[in-house]
């Protein structure tokens, strides 16, 4: 139902808001996630996962349904590249229910599944996944191009970084890719980092979030992307992003950086198919963790600390670590309209 330009979606007894309204200094789509009572948040990040549950894809949504369980998770992020090799050919495509729906089955899963597009998923019908039609079909799915979601403690800003890949445009070889609502390309990233810039300029959240498929620092089979280190990562630094969180290269990692940006970069992209040994050089001195098999991300954040964990497809600790900062105390949004 839609209230006052909220539509309200009730999923497993979660009051959901879904705000339709632009907010007034960008025109990204905003969601809201309330954090629970004792002012925290628990959730899972996997990427890269659509396979009908072949290379080990259901093996690690099992592991997540015991680790979501245990945290009691709020909700899910994908990071991309949701349905393998060539996204959905549109609403009515099986590979819908049996890449998601049918893998995903844990009761602690069915929470709100917040997603990014990847690559694979435009050389399907984009607006499929975009569509209202599957959130009917399965409440928990979420899928806009870009995105933020307030989530009181924290604001996570969805990118579509697909359109930024020159790649795509210049030499797409045997692939087709569905640019329909990008084109006129130049005109839609310009208006995106525009509107990426000025929404976290306006964030009043302790911590910040961006999240995309592709990646910006990796040394994994598809390493740097140029495009995005050229154009997002400089707003990234600008407005103190605290974590930029990716798929894309189908391992599972954590670089921090060296110079004076306090950004650590994360990929979550063991959802499935992994590339054993494809590992490129990198700074050790940044290079805080690399494993290139499968696997999935948690978080769990307070005010003023996040406790990351990453596992394995048999729920073992691979790599933990805590980020901690002082609370911006005055920066206390109201959500008296709920």
């Amino acid at each position: 139902m839609v209230e006052g330009g909220h539509r309200v979606l009730f999923l497993g007894g979660l009051l959901l808001w879904l705000c339709m309204a632009a907010p007034s200094a960008s025109e990204l789509q905003r969601l809201q996630h309330r954090a629970r009572p004792d002012g925290t948040l628990s959730f899972l990040v996997v990427g890269d996962w659509g396979r009908e549950g072949n290379y080990n894809q259901s093996e690690v949504a099992s592991q997540m349904g015991v680790i979501g369980e245990k945290l009691d998770i709020d909700f899910v992020i994908s990071t991309g590249d949701n349905f393998y090799e060539d996204g959905l050919t549109g609403e009515d495509d099986p590979a819908f229910s049996k890449s998601f729906t049918d893998i995903y089955t844990a009761p602690s899963l069915q929470k709100p599944w917040y997603n990014v597009l990847g690559n694979h998923d435009y050389r399907g019908d984009v607006e499929a996944q975009l569509s209202p039609v599957l959130r009917e079909k399965d409440s928990k799915w979420i899928c806009y191009r870009s995105y933020i979601l307030n989530a009181e403690i924290v604001d996570f800003f969805f990118v579509d970084t697909t359109p930024f890949v020159d790649d795509y445009f210049t030499n797409p070889g045997e692939h087709k890719y569905d640019w329909k609502g990008v084109e006129p390309r130049d005109e839609y990233l310009s208006k995106l980092l525009t509107d990426v810039d000025s929404a976290l300029k306006d964030s009043p959240a302790n911590w910040k979030i961006v999240v995309g498929h592709h990646t910006i620092k990796s040394a994994g089979h598809h390493g740097v992307t140029v495009e995005l280190v050229e154009q997002l990562l400089p707003i990234l630094q600008a407005n103190n992003v605290d974590l930029y969180v990716n798929g894309h290269d189908h391992c599972l990692e954590h670089i921090t950086s060296t110079d004076s940006s306090e950004t650590q970069f994360i990929t979550s992209g063991g959802g499935s198919k992994a590339w054993r040994g494809d590992i490129r050089p990198w700074k050790p001195e940044e290079m805080k963790f690399y494993y290139d098999g499968q696997g999935f991300l948690s978080v769990n954040m307070t005010g003023d600390q996040a406790d990351l964990v990453f596992y394995d497809v048999f729920g073992q600790v691979l790599h933990k670590w805590s980020i901690s900062k002082q609370l911006r105390t005055a920066a206390k949004r109201s959500y008296s309209e709920f």
